[in-house]
């Protein structure tokens, strides 16, 4: 595994906005509708990473945490799904619901999301 530095946006850079299948649901959701006034995050993340897999307890806890606070909690996957089968929206939803997530998990198809904030690896 090679070590890729996040490269984030600063903080309180605005949003790129965007739209993205949640597959949770299988409806399209924007960041609009899914932003807070009080504060968002948006999370890079993937089904088969191994740093995600060993912070996804304690995202679910911090969501689980700030959601009735009023702030909102984005989970977004740009990996290739030809070489990251696991990734695929299915499996996506599957991970989604076995983890608890109390979140929507977006798939980003064409890493347009990803490339817009910059981000490099996951989690980011």
């Amino acid at each position: 595994m090679a070590l890729t530095e996040s490269k984030m946006l600063s903080l309180g850079t605005t949003a790129p906005a965007f739209e993205a299948l949640d597959t949770i649901t299988d409806t399209t959701l924007s960041l609009n509708e899914l932003k807070s006034e009080k504060a968002t995050v948006i999370m890079f993340i993937c089904n088969h990473c191994p740093y995600v897999i060993h912070v996804n307890e304690a995202l679910v806890r911090l969501a689980n945490d700030y959601i009735p606070k009023g702030v909102s909690f984005i989970a977004i996957s740009s990996n290739d799904i030809e070489k990251y089968p696991v990734d695929s929206p299915d499996n996506m939803k599957a991970h989604a619901l076995d983890e608890g997530y109390p979140f929507p998990y977006l798939y980003d198809e064409t890493q347009d999301i990803a490339k817009a904030y910059d981000a490099a690896c996951t989690p980011d």
